[in-house]
């Protein structure tokens, strides 16, 4: 089985109030079943009325963590997907509230990519993140935020990056 056929037939919820970035993100997963929503409204029907496999979740304009809520109570596997939210403090909050992955929208052409990583770090029951880090590592990051982007929750990023060798992050409830 070749890594990409492990998005063959997934359904997955793609949520964005920019109906251009549906549009995309529906031609970069076409070998997806998409379902797609513009507002917190629609996607919130369909994560209580539907079963998914994932979720890319906008974070701005959609209210993406309460839908990142909802789709972790369905047991749905969410990706965070953000430009205007491109901030370590949301990095550290989609790590904290259980997405399985954040994706800078610079980055959407390699949706497919980062979610067979997702899909097969769960199949060996490792980090979601550690596939992330290695993707997206920090000096991506200190191109956009400077050198010392992690120096403002040193402590998070130590117990992070402890938890990659050990098992997955936890949520910040579980802390």
């Amino acid at each position: 089985m070749s890594d990409s056929s492990l998005l063959d037939g997934k359904k997955i919820l793609i949520v964005d109030d920019e109906p251009d970035v549906l549009e995309v993100l529906e031609e970069l997963l076409s070998m997806c079943e998409v379902v797609k929503a513009s507002s917190f409204e629609g996607a919130k029907e369909l994560l209580e009325a539907q079963a998914f496999d994932m979720a890319i979740l906008d974070i701005m304009g959609v209210n993406g963590y309460a839908l990142l809520d909802i789709a972790r109570q369905k047991k749905v596997t969410a990706v965070m997907l953000t430009a205007h939210a491109l901030t370590p403090d949301n990095v550290v909050r989609s790590i904290k509230e259980g997405a399985a992955s954040y994706i800078p929208k610079d980055e959407i052409a390699n949706i497919a990519v980062f979610l067979i990583d997702v899909l097969k770090a769960q199949e060996a029951g490792k980090s979601t993140w550690g596939p992330w880090q290695e993707r997206l590592p920090s000096s991506y990051f200190e191109k956009k935020w400077g050198a010392a982007w992690q120096d403002t929750d040193k402590a998070f990023w130590e117990r992070f990056r402890a938890s990659l060798k050990s098992r997955k992050p936890q949520a910040k409830n579980n802390e």
